[in-house]
């Protein structure tokens, strides 16, 4: 057997051993069996959100030891293939085992990543907020940008995505704009894009042809479920109406429909212009838990965030990469060091290479700088 296909056989394996540690493997059969039997309670959707959690929990477990049997037998049945095709001097039965080898091993590892989204509200769907910075039409464009590459993403992974709210650009792009994306793990994919991203390009609104440098920030939080128990007071609270702007046409509002909810301890600020001011309501205040939920997340991880600026790392919250489109092609995350010069690919949403580095580095607990002096 080739060193190649022995390395990828080892990656696999660990891979392996780790899904088998986060899902319990030694009881994950007997709380299967547990939670099927309780699925055959004839009073089990009396509550529809235990009903509905308990759903969930078993079929995460289902899928988690699907993966993990799925694994173990191609690896064997590849491995097999190629002591087969060796003995036999079959060169065909052998390269074609040493594909499914490969392929094998970039799932496992595909597989080992997604393992790592286990905190607390990383399978919850999420809100993505995009708002443009200071440099006018061109920073609102560069927004724009930044929300087309985040839906393309989206879609991408199957995963659902509706419009919140929008705040048009006055002549192109847009000012701000939030979108709720509903998807396994939506939010802890996503987590890793807050902060601030900075577009270096020539600007197609300067007759000089000039290079300019654009700012625009992304904020990620999770979306509230029924199980998470977030308290907001009445008296907290000022809820505003207003009249939707938009770029004109038969759908523009004509009613003050919109709903800005301000929370006034925090000063938080949520807004939603759906068609119907009671959805616009629900939405809001949906918006606001998820925020009110994230900031209580940021405390808890204050400390972690502490060290990494202490080590000389960026922040998590403040500018994290750079999309550089003249004099030459190039995005870099400021936080783990990956690059690539395939900046349309980034921009068409091709993100996962920058979430798996970062989301690799956040649950290491190590800087950049000690993870490079590793590699």
């Amino acid at each position: 057997m080739r060193a190649e296909i022995q390395t990828l056989s080892d990656q696999i394996k660990k891979s392996i051993a780790l899904l088998k540690q986060r899902s319990g493997w030694d009881t994950a059969g007997h709380r299967l069996e547990e939670l099927n039997a309780m699925t055959e309670d004839p009073e089990l959707w009396n509550d529809a959100a235990r009903a509905q959690k308990l759903m969930r929990d078993r079929q995460t477990l289902v899928d988690s030891m699907d993966t993990i049997k799925g694994l173990e037998q191609g690896l064997s049945d590849g491995l097999e293939l190629i002591e087969l095709g060796e003995m036999e001097e079959d060169d065909e039965v052998v390269k074609e085992a040493e594909a499914s080898i490969r392929a094998l091993a970039e799932l496992a590892a595909k597989k080992e990543l997604e393992a790592l989204l286990d905190g607390e509200a990383d399978g919850n769907d999420t809100f993505l907020e995009i708002n443009s910075g200071a440099g006018g039409t061109e920073s609102c464009d560069w927004a724009s940008m930044l929300a087309r590459m985040y839906v393309r993403w989206a879609e991408k992974r199957g995963f659902k995505v509706e419009l919140q709210s929008e705040s048009a650009g006055e002549e192109a792009g847009i000012k701000s704009a939030t979108y709720k994306i509903s998807g396994e793990n939506a939010y802890g994919w996503l987590k890793s894009e807050s902060g601030v991203h900075r577009l270096v390009r020539i600007s197609p609104y300067d007759s000089a042809a000039r290079r300019h440098t654009s700012f625009s920030s992304v904020w990620v939080y999770p979306v509230v479920d029924d199980n998470i128990e977030i308290e907001v007071n009445p008296a907290d609270i000022r809820i505003d109406t207003y009249r939707s702007s938009g770029a004109g046409g038969q759908h523009v509002n004509t009613t003050d429909s919109a709903v800005r909810i301000t929370h006034i301890p925090t000063n938080i600020v949520v807004t939603s212009s759906e068609k119907s001011q009671h959805q616009n309501r629900d939405i809001a205040m949906k918006a606001l838990k998820s925020r009110l939920y994230q900031m209580e997340l940021d405390k808890r991880n204050e400390a972690i965030n502490e060290a990494h600026e202490a080590k000389g790392d960026a922040g998590w919250g403040n500018q994290i990469r750079s999309y550089v489109l003249q004099p030459y092609q190039m995005v870099k995350d400021l936080r783990t060091g990956h690059e690539t010069s395939d900046s349309q690919g980034v921009l068409d949403g091709d993100l996962d290479p920058f979430m798996a580095a970062t989301l690799a580095l956040q649950v290491s607990g190590k800087s950049r700088a000690e993870a490079q002096a590793e590699d």
